[in-house]
């Protein structure tokens, strides 16, 4: 009976070198003994764990055990923690079949179980002492039983776990006695034992009568090339039973194989541990039908083969040739014969399984089987699902030998059938070796048919090694079958050049252009037109591109997307594209370049929503000269020396779009990519976090980019596009020293083109406190400059909003002039500069139309509050809201929204926060609002705070209901000190289903409520309130109908009541519900349950 344990480990910083260990043990009697250890290579993220703890008759516990330097810091979560076929089978008097024996308990049991070194009984019946007498059992407990190890190197070793440590790949306990103390035989790849090297352990002679046969328990850990072979030895030949290889897990798997011998024989067992794996065998237990040759006669073995001429890390060609183990299967000969790439998956099976080998540990497994019926898809000999030797009950495995590095447009394609019930299935897996991630590439269900088909299986740009995996699960009764023929990797070479490669601008219309998924990352961009998200940019109805964090299949950190290898680029370019970050909590997407050799550089990021609108970015593609480069979205692999006519010292870039999975609610988009000659012009946003985007610093003192982490000079504590220490804004040092009082520090954009009459300028600054001198801004055109701006202190240690309108007749620049004032310390510091088109609203009033002026929810992670969102009218089935805004009326107005079902234990609020206002007597805000929260659902409320330096008052608020339209709220304002007007909806509990929108903010300093002409109290109908009025008229005149008809009718019947001998108690009419306004409440009945 086998055990196992599933579940989800999230290794936060287990790719550093000093690695930290998570480990599962069970204790049981007076022990802990190890089940499971993380690899020595793991990526962050989600990561399955499968553990066996295999047959345990007394109580036993699990533990978790985290081990890390003191330095590290690594985080480590668990979740959906599963047992699965951990109990034994039901007691019951089954009727056994031919092959089967009963156990004691009842149960029936296959006659090749018993006696095999495992309870699978449940009572130890199957391994009765008496019972099992006959049979030759060597547990290497004491000795090795007469097995012999060939002499050579390297040696089998008798060991134990307790010897050899908690190194990865060792076993953590022997098969016999489930103990670190039990003894084994163990093969590793340290300084004992050369790596790739074979060791072989032979049995005495015995002779086959009747039914002959070998079960052991072998244990592959560590290596994905190590290897087990058993062998059956007669007159010098050698005769192949089963091979194992590749990496099974560290659990025992059970073996077991026939030997139909006429002639005298020995088993002799070969063991190859590959480069930082371990091999190891216990139970040696041969049937009873297995007799040993009292006066032994000779069985010579075979001379092992010469010494190969090449070294560990070399493979041989068949040529005799030696080349670099990692040039093997990189789909590319580099074998003159090509034998390199002979045995890499690619195969008919007609002359073997060309690198196939099966890595099951279950009563599954693959083995090659000829085809017995006509089928159109299976041809020969093919790869077939078989009943298998092991305990565990999972799919059975197939592999590839370690493969790689691809290309971006790298296929599996291959033939295969399946019949099975809709519980079996057939699948292909890639496992990264380098990250240590297994990810699913395709999958097929059974039907309740035969299905057959041929399959083409995207696998992409991936770095060696990786392994394609085939898996399937299906019960082998009866007609149930799998099989897979005919399997090819195309344009899998790393260098292949396609039509499209040159084709990076794109509106993903007819297809990706020549964009591809990076399939090794883990979560993916979906090719899609909107599904509930909005529409395509392109035409409002076509295609774009998508990433949703939320959605179950989006583990792991990043969904990435690339193009294939680029001619070089003699001149810069410019890259702008269309993008979406939409959500409650999105995260972050990136434009990035990776260097061969080098640093990354990010051209372009921007994190956190921005609504459910479609948003234009630049970024210029430097100048590569004879590099090449690619566009791509993760680090750049290692690639194996060139050879294929590309010069060793060629360098390449790599430029990334990259979708971080530091949100978990909402998607991010991506259309319209062009790229044109020459670099971009001026950004119209700049949040810094990349460059200085194009701003020139001239002058005295100097202007410089950095974060409070890693800054140079003194400057704010934080950023205000991130509101982190790691975010980037410009500073200048105001100190005498190095700006002395009336010399200035000058910061001068781009050029900016007019593409309206008039404009709109805003950015965020911050003063420190002290002398920090001014700061002055001008408008420059035409060579005359204009000042807008001038301010030397400022209240408080926040980021402060400015903005202003200018109305170009032409080019213009805007120059931040930094003025020293001789204090000793000092500085001035700005960030978030955006250009919009229009005049600049009043300060705190919006009406959302062409941005959201200056209001924002807070990026502080320690505030547990959701984002508000941006959007139109426009319906979106996962960002709903009003049909119409308010300013406009129409669906293509924009507003402010919350979906507040998304409340719940991992925020319980949204704020929306006006940017800083100073303080004010006698003011007074005034906004819209539409709320469609049912009453039963609704547990929060819709608040608006001040908030000062004295602490935070609410001034207004409204409970959560539906509001039937847009309605109108004034309140009044007032506060000694600067003070942020916030907009915050709460929950008491969730669910709270409904949504909230705002609209029309108006701000109005130093003028009170009452002396405004125009008090928005009155309610402004939605589309779907007009439609409920109408629809109520037409209800109402149902009813008076109704009701006149029934009076009409009472009358009539009037007389005929006053002749009946008793009255009725029963209550009359409408007797259980109560109209009140607009809303229909039912009341219960008397005598009904409450």
């Amino acid at each position: 009976m086998s055990c196992t344990k599933g579940t989800l480990g999230l290794p936060s910083g287990l790719n550093q070198t000093e690695q930290p260990v998570l480990r599962l043990a069970v204790a049981l009697k007076d022990e802990v003994v190890g089940l499971w250890q993380s690899p020595e290579r793991s990526s962050e993220g989600w990561h399955q764990l499968v553990a066996y703890p295999g047959r345990i008759t007394e109580q036993f516990q699990l533990i978790f055990s985290l081990t890390q330097p003191p330095t590290c810091g690594a985080e480590v979560a668990l979740d959906d923690i599963m047992f699965r076929n951990c109990g034994l089978s039901e007691v019951e008097q089954q009727v056994c079949e031919a092959q089967e024996s009963r156990c004691h308990r009842g149960s029936c049991l296959a006659h090749h179980r018993f006696c095999d070194g495992t309870d699978d009984c449940g009572d130890s019946s199957d391994e009765d002492v008496a019972q099992c007498e006959n049979v030759t059992h060597c547990s290497f407990d004491h000795d090795l039983c007469g097995w012999e190890e060939v002499a050579g190197q390297p040696v089998w070793g008798r060991n134990t776990s307790l010897n050899l440590g908690t190194s990865y790949g060792i076993p953590t306990r022997d098969h016999s006695n489930n103990s670190r103390a039990g003894f084994f035989l163990h093969l590793g790849s340290g300084s004992t034992a050369q790596a790739g090297s074979t060791a072989q352990l032979s049995s005495p002679t015995f002779q086959a009568t009747n039914s002959c046969s070998l079960v052991l328990y072998c244990h592959l850990h560590g290596s994905a090339t190590s290897k087990l072979s058993i062998f059956y030895v007669t007159n010098f030949t050698k005769h192949l039973m089963r091979e194992r290889m590749g990496d099974l897990g560290s659990c025992w798997v059970r073996e077991r194989v026939d030997f139909n011998s006429t002639d005298p024989f020995k088993v002799l067992i070969e063991g190859v541990a590959g480069s930082g794996g371990t091999v190891a065998i216990d139970d040696l237990i041969l049937s009873q039908g297995c007799v040993k040759e009292q006066e032994e006669p000779v069985v010579m073995l075979p001379s092992q083969a010469g010494a190969s001429p090449c070294t560990a890390d070399e493979m041989a060609c068949d040529s005799g040739d030696c080349i670099a183990a990692e040039l093997a299967c990189d789909f590319a000969d580099t074998c003159a014969d090509g034998s390199d790439e002979k045995r890499c998956g690619t195969t008919t099976f007609e002359s073997g399984a060309a690198g196939w080998h099966d890595v099951s540990v279950g009563r599954l497994r693959w083995g090659l089987e000829k085809v017995t019926e006509s089928d159109s898809f299976l041809t020969g000999t093919f790869l077939a699902l078989q009943t298998g030797e092991g305990q565990m009950v999972g799919p059975a495995k197939a592999r590839t030998p370690p493969l790689g590095p691809s290309g971006p447009a790298c296929t599996m394609e291959m033939s295969y059938h399946i019949h099975s019930d809709t519980q079996g299935f057939l699948a292909i897996s890639v496992t990264d070796h380098t990250t240590g991630t297994t990810q699913l590439a395709w999958q097929t269900q059974g039907r309740g048919n035969t299905t057959r088909g041929r399959v083409h299986v995207p696998l992409g740009e991936r770095s060696r090694p990786f392994q394609v995996e085939l898996l399937a699960l299906v019960d082998l009764q009866g007609l149930e079958s799998v099989g897979v023929d005919n399997v090819t990797f195309e344009q899998c070479y790393l260098d292949v050049v396609l039509p499209t490669a040159a084709e990076l601008s794109c509106n993903f219309e007819t297809g990706m252009c020549g964009w591809y998924q990076d399939l090794s990352s883990d979560f993916k961009w979906v090719h899609s037109t909107g599904q509930g998200q909005g529409s395509d940019h392109t035409t409002g109805s076509g295609y774009f591109l998508s990433v949703d964090p939320s959605v179950p299949w989006s583990h792991g950190q990043r969904a990435q997307l690339l193009t294939s290898h680029q001619e070089p680029a003699t001149a810069p370019r410019c890259l702008s594209f269309w993008y979406r970050l939409a959500g409650p909590q999105i995260g972050t997407l990136n434009l990035k370049l990776w260097l061969e050799g080098g640093e990354e550089v990010v051209l372009w990021t921007h994190r956190g929503t921005q609504g459910s609108i479609w948003h234009r970015a630049w970024a210029t593609l430097p100048t590569t000269g004879q590099q090449r480069y690619q566009v791509r979205t993760r680090p750049p692999m290692s690639l194996a020396p060139a050879r294929h006519g590309v010069s060793d010292t060629a360098a390449w870039e790599q430029v990334a779009f990259e979708v971080l999975h530091d949100g978990f609610l909402g998607d991010v988009g991506l259309d319209d990519i062009t790229v044109t000659a020459g670099p971009c012009g001026a950004e119209l946003s700049c949040t810094f976090e990349v460059e200085s985007c194009g701003l020139a610093a001239s002058g005295k003192g100097t202007w410089q980019r950095q974060s409070n982490g890693t800054g140079t000079t003194a400057g704010p504590v934080a950023d205000h596009t991130t509101g982190t220490a790691t975010g980037h804004y410009m500073v200048v040092n105001t100190g005498r020293v190095l700006l002395p009082a009336g010399q200035t520090a000058a910061l001068t954009s781009q050029s900016y083109q007019p593409s309206v009459s008039a404009q709109c300028l805003a950015f965020w600054y911050q003063l420190s406190t002290g002398t920090p001198g001014s700061l002055r801004v001008f408008v420059e055109q035409s060579r005359v400059k204009r000042k807008v701006l001038s301010m030397s202190t400022m209240e408080g240690s926040n980021w402060h909003r400015s903005h202003f309108t200018i109305q170009p007749d032409g080019e213009w620049q805007v120059v931040f002039e930094a003025v020293g004032a001789g204090g000793d310390h000092g500085y001035i510091a700005l960030d978030d500069l955006h250009v919009s088109d229009g005049a600049c609203p009043e300060p705190a009033s919006c009406d959302f139309e062409q941005d959201t002026c200056g209001w924002s929810s807070p990026s502080d992670p320690r505030l547990h509050s959701f984002a508000w969102g941006w959007k139109s009218g426009i319906t979106l089935a996962k960002y709903p809201g009003p049909e119409q805004d308010h300013s406009l009326g129409t669906r293509n107005g924009h507003y402010m929204h919350f979906d507040t079902s998304v409340l719940g234990a991992r925020g319980t609020s949204a704020l929306l926060e006006s940017p800083p206002l100073p303080a004010a007597t006698d003011s007074c805000l005034r906004f819209w609002y539409h709320m469609d929260i049912p009453e039963y659902l609704s547990s929060g409320e819709l608040q608006v705070t001040l908030q000062g330096a004295a602490g935070q008052r609410t001034v207004w608020s409204v409970a959560g209901h539906r509001s039937r339209g847009w309605q109108g709220a004034v309140v009044p304002v007032q506060s000694p000190s600067e003070f942020q007007i916030s907009f915050e909806i709460t929950t008491r509990r969730w669910p709270m289903e409904g949504t909230v929108a705002l609209d029309d903010i108006m701000y109005s300093p130093g003028v009170g409520c009452h002396s405004s002409p125009e008090n928005p109290v009155e309610e402004k109908p939605s589309g779907n309130f007009v439609a409920e009025v109408v629809l109520s008229l037409l209800v109402a005149l149902l009813i008076v109908g109704l009701v006149a008809s029934g009076g009409w009718y009472c009358l009539k019947q009037r007389g005929v009541a006053s002749r009946t001998p008793t009255e009725s108690n029963s209550p009359q009419g409408f007797d259980n519900i109560t109209f009140r306004d607009d809303k229909v409440i039912i009341s219960p009945r008397e005598g009904d349950e409450s």
